[in-house]
C-alpha cells in the first residue's frame, strides 16, 4: 500500500516532533512550567504576525478567531464593507450579519482578486464605514488579495482593516503592522503547521481604541480580558495546553530558520505544484495564485460529476488527500495546499499519483513521465 499523503489546505501533515509533543503527558496550565510556555509562544506570535502589538491565543477553530475579531471590534448597526470572493468571504458577511451589521457585499468573481482601487472608492464614497472585511487567501479559491494596497487605503480613512489570514499567516509574508493590518486572524492548521483546534488573533493601536468601547455583547472572546489575563502570565479560560505546547515548537523553529527561508520552501512547494501541474494539461483556476494552495481547473473532459468522483477516487485508490471545489467550483477544481511538514518525496508522489488517477478517468498522461520531470525540477531548483 502506498503510503498516506496529505496535502489538503488545512488541516496538514504535521512535524514528527509536534506529535512528539502531542502524545507527552498532561500538564496543568495553572502551573509555573506551563506559565513559562505560554509567555514564549505569546511572544513568538508576535514574530510570526510581525507585530508589537499583543496576539491572542483561543481554543476555536479559525472562524471563532473571525468571530472573535469582529465581537471585539463591532457596533450593531455598523457599516461593513465585505470583499466576497469565495466561501470565506461570504462567512465574514454573514457573522457580520448575525451581530447586527448592515453589510454591504463586494463581490468578485471567483478566482479574481479586488481591485485596491474599487475599494478606494468606495470608501470615498461611504465615509460612514467602519470595518473592511477581506481574506488574505480566499482559500476556497486559491487567490490571494493585494493587503499591503488595501491597508494603505483603509488606514487613512476612519474604518478598520480585518483580515481573514488563515491560509496566508505563517504561509507568505503579511507584516501586520508594516502593511497597516488592524485586525489579523490565523489558524493552527495551516502555516502554523499544528492539528485544528487554536485561533490567533491580533489588532492594531487604531484598533484597540475601537475594541476599548464597542457594543457587541462578548463573552468567550472578550480580548480585554483576555489581554489582563496575559499580562499575569495565564490565559483567561482553560488553556489548550498540548496545542499551545507544539506551537512554541513550531515558533521557536521558525525563529531559528527565519521567516524568509520557511516562506521560500513553500514557495518552492507551489512553483513545483503549479509546474508539474500544467504540464499534465491542468490550468491554473486563480489569476492571483496564493503559495499556501494551488486551484487547477480540471480538464473539460471531465464532467463536474466525475470531478467530484475524481477526488474521492485519488484518496481512496492513491492514498493522498487534497481537496476539490465548493459550490460553483464543486466537481470543476482541485485544490492542493503547500503548507505543513512536506518532503520532496510527498510532491514528488502526489504529482505522480495524480497523474495515474487523472489517467483512470481519461486524460493522456504518462505518470512515470510526470515523476521524471518532477524528480528533475526539484533537482534543479534545490534551496
Amino acid at each position: 500500500m502506498s503510503n498516506p499523503i496529505l496535502l489538503a489546505p488545512g488541516p496538514v501533515q504535521l512535524h514528527p516532533e509536534v506529535q512528539r509533543i502531542l502524545a507527552q503527558p498532561m500538564i496543568h496550565h495553572r502551573t509555573p512550567e506551563f506559565d513559562c510556555i505560554l509567555a514564549h509562544a505569546l511572544s513568538g506570535l508576535k514574530f510570526l504576525f510581525q507585530t508589537e502589538q499583543p496576539v491572542f491565543i483561543h481554543t476555536s477553530t479559525g472562524s471563532g478567531g473571525m468571530e472573535s475579531a469582529l465581537v471585539n471590534t463591532l457596533n450593531p448597526g455598523d457599516h461593513v464593507l465585505a470583499i466576497v470572493s469565495g466561501k470565506f468571504g461570504e462567512r465574514w458577511a454573514e457573522i457580520a450579519e448575525v451581530y447586527g451589521a448592515h453589510v454591504h457585499r463586494l463581490p468578485i468573481a471567483w478566482g479574481d482578486a479586488v481591485s485596491p482601487e474599487v475599494v478606494k472608492n468606495y470608501l470615498k464614497e461611504n465615509p460612514q464605514t467602519k470595518l473592511v472585511l477581506t481574506q488574505a487567501c480566499e482559500t476556497s479559491t486559491a487567490t490571494v488579495h493585494d493587503i499591503k494596497a488595501l491597508g494603505e487605503i483603509v488606514a487613512q480613512t476612519n474604518a478598520l482593516l480585518l483580515v481573514d489570514g488563515i491560509t496566508a499567516v505563517g504561509a507568505f509574508p503579511i507584516p501586520m503592522d508594516e502593511w497597516k493590518i488592524d485586525g489579523l486572524i490565523a489558524g493552527s492548521q495551516k502555516g502554523i503547521m499544528l492539528p485544528t483546534g487554536l485561533s490567533f488573533v491580533s489588532f492594531s493601536k487604531k484598533a484597540w481604541a475601537v475594541v476599548e468601547t464597542a457594543k457587541t455583547p462578548r463573552y468567550y472572546f472578550d480580548l480585554r480580558k483576555e489581554l489582563k489575563a496575559n499580562k499575569n502570565g495565564e490565559t483567561l479560560f482553560s488553556s489548550a495546553v498540548s496545542l499551545i505546547k507544539a506551537l512554541d515548537f513550531v515558533l521557536k523553529e521558525l525563529q531559528t530558520k527565519d521567516l524568509k527561508q520557511h516562506f521560500k520552501e513553500i514557495k518552492r512547494r507551489a512553483d513545483f505544484t503549479r509546474t508539474i501541474g500544467q504540464l499534465m494539461g491542468l490550468s491554473l483556476y486563480s489569476k492571483s495564485p496564493s503559495d499556501s494552495v494551488t486551484a487547477f481547473q480540471l480538464p473539460a473532459s471531465i464532467t463536474t460529476e466525475n470531478g467530484v468522483q475524481l477526488r474521492t477516487h485519488f484518496e481512496k485508490k492513491y492514498h493522498v488527500t487534497i481537496m476539490g471545489g465548493q459550490d460553483q467550483a464543486k466537481g470543476k477544481i482541485l485544490r492542493l495546499g503547500h503548507m505543513g511538514y512536506i518532503t520532496d518525496h510527498d510532491m514528488i508522489e502526489t504529482m505522480s499519483r495524480l497523474a495515474s488517477a487523472l489517467h483512470d478517468f481519461g486524460c493522456t498522461i504518462d505518470s512515470e513521465k510526470i515523476k521524471h520531470e518532477s524528480i528533475q525540477w526539484l533537482k534543479a531548483n534545490s534551496l
